[in-house]
């Protein structure tokens, strides 16, 4: 009972999140706006509210679409099995990222809360090994196993598709991942490690 309730709660925050970002858009198409100002533009100074609103955005429906699955899984993920950091990464990644595109982005509009996802997919992927936890390891593979197409997002392959977005985002997860790796979940340690810690602390 206690598991499902946890999942619950753990799935309400994306859902929440998808709740908005969707509303966005239907906002958007039911008022003939574009609100693709909102995005990051980097360097100027009109583009800094996009660091917030950005996720927000995106540029049309099969792009939200894209967003959504990785959005839920991930956020649900981490708020499960990373409850005592879930909200600090999320909030970290979604402002780290932005500064990072707006300190080094091409000078257009950024959009779209994929930088949001590399972020929570690179945290997962290198929490899991860090932490040296099998249950969060098996976590780090199931997350390879599923997004790890994503790598070639932060490469500039393709046109019209924020790249430096997509790399930030991967690079704010894996500094996230170093800087909780002592908060949250950890390694079960066994009576054998204890013993040795102990015989290694009489040591003078």
């Amino acid at each position: 009972m206690e598991e499902k309730a946890n999942f619950l709660e753990s799935i309400s925050y994306p859902l929440l999140f998808l709740t908005i970002i969707w509303g966005v858009k239907i906002a958007e198409i039911l008022s003939g706006l574009n609100l693709g100002f909102l995005g990051i533009l980097p360097r100027h100074l009109a583009g800094l509210p996009g660091i917030i609103f950005a996720p927000l955005v995106h540029g049309n429906v099969y792009h939200l679409f894209s967003n959504t699955g990785p959005v839920l899984i991930l956020g649900t993920t981490i708020f499960y099995f990373y409850r005592v950091v879930a909200f600090r990464v999320l909030i970290y990644s979604w402002i780290i990222t932005g500064i990072f595109v707006w300190l080094a982005g091409r000078e257009a509009y950024h959009i779209g809360a994929s930088g949001l996802i590399y972020s929570l997919a690179s945290f997962l992927f290198f929490s899991g090994f860090i932490r040296k936890s099998i249950q969060l390891v098996a976590i780090s593979f199931i997350v390879l196993f599923l997004y790890g197409g994503m790598i070639w997002g932060i490469l500039p392959l393709r046109e019209g598709i924020s790249w430096e977005t997509h790399l930030m985002g991967a690079l704010s997860g894996i500094a996230l991942a170093f800087i909780y790796r002592s908060h949250g979940p950890q390694r079960k340690k066994y009576s054998w490690e204890h013993e040795d810690e102990e015989s290694r602390g009489e040591v003078v």
